[in-house]
Parts: structure tokens; C-alpha cells; sequence
């Protein structure tokens, strides 16, 4: 489903359809939220002085985003004075470092996002559910997951079938 709205911004009118962004960020201190447009590295910054109505339907789209998050896959993130909320769904690596940090990168931006245990303990455990759960490997050890029992023995007997075939 859409969300469009219309706005003035840097002499432009933009028409955007908020659903198709993948990440927002919002400054803490001075009531700011930027967000990347899809398929590009252009930055939109509304203020709440600024277009008050747009920044008033953006912040009001992040809250309903957030509340209906069904999925589990919009997650909110503090990090150096930015509240980011993300679409994780829309993240398509993910780096798991030696000493136990996450990170990745926004889509359409080149922001890097870096979650430790330490700093970050409940963002850094969403992340590490999400990352378990969505992709075939261990988030911790940067390897596949173990395979059951039904899995390892079909992956034997089709072994065995193809040697018999090539007669091996």
C-alpha cells in the first residue's frame, strides 16, 4: 500500500512515496528527520520549523511503520545522536566483525551502522535474531547453520545416487 505525500524541498517538488524508503533518521537534539530517495544517495532533511506538514506526515508514517511492524523487520536503532528506524528486509549484507560487532550499511546512503554487545545491547540482540532468523547462517560464527538429521541424510543418498549413476 502507498503512502504518498507531496512537499517543497530545495526549490523542488518532490511527490514520495514513503513505504519505498528504507530507512529514516532523526537528530535527537534539533527535531530533524532525513531520509534517503530509493535508487539513489539523495538526502531529504525536513525540519518541524521547516514544512511542518511534511515533517509532521513523515514522523507520523515512522510511528505507524513502527506500531504495525508485523514482520519484525523495521527495528529502531540510537547511535551518535540519531534515533534510525530501518527496514531490515531491505539490507542485503551484513557484517559480523571479530570482536563481536554488526554492521551494515542504509540502502541508498552510505551511512554505516555499527551495533556492539556493549553499546547497544537490545538493538545488537534484534539484530542478531533478525540476522539468525532471515538468512541460512549463524550470526556468530559467520558459517551455515547445522543441518538436522533429515537433511544430512537426503544430502547422502542423493551422493550416493549420483556416484552410482557415473559409476563411481
Amino acid at each position: 500500500m502507498a503512502y504518498w505525500i507531496r512537499f517543497i524541498y530545495d526549490k523542488n517538488s518532490f511527490i514520495i512515496d514513503l513505504d519505498a524508503i528504507s530507512s529514516f533518521s532523526k537528530e535527537l537534539d534539533n527535531n530533524r528527520v532525513t531520509f534517503w530517495l530509493p535508487n539513489s544517495s539523495l538526502p531529504i532533511t525536513l525540519t518541524s520549523q521547516g514544512d511542518v506538514d511534511a515533517y509532521r506526515q513523515v514522523m507520523d508514517h515512522i510511528k505507524k511503520t513502527l506500531d504495525r511492524n508485523s514482520k519484525k523487520s523495521w527495528i529502531k536503532i540510537n547511535q551518535e545522536r540519531k534515533e534510525f528506524s530501518i527496514d531490515l528486509s531491505r539490507i542485503s549484507s551484513f557484517i559480523c566483525e571479530p570482536n563481536g560487532r554488526l554492521s551494515f550499511w542504509l540502502p541508498d546512503s552510505q551511512q554505516k551502522i555499527v551495533l556492539a554487545p556493549q553499546s547497544s545491547p537490545n538493538e545488537y540482540l534484534n539484530l542478531q535474531e533478525y540476522i539468525k532468523n532471515t538468512t541460512p547462517f549463524d550470526y556468530a560464527q559467520g558459517t551455515k547453520k547445522e543441518e538436522g538429521p533429515s537433511t544430512t541424510l537426503r544430502v547422502r543418498r542423493r551422493k550416493k545416487a549420483l556416484r552410482l549413476r557415473s559409476g563411481y
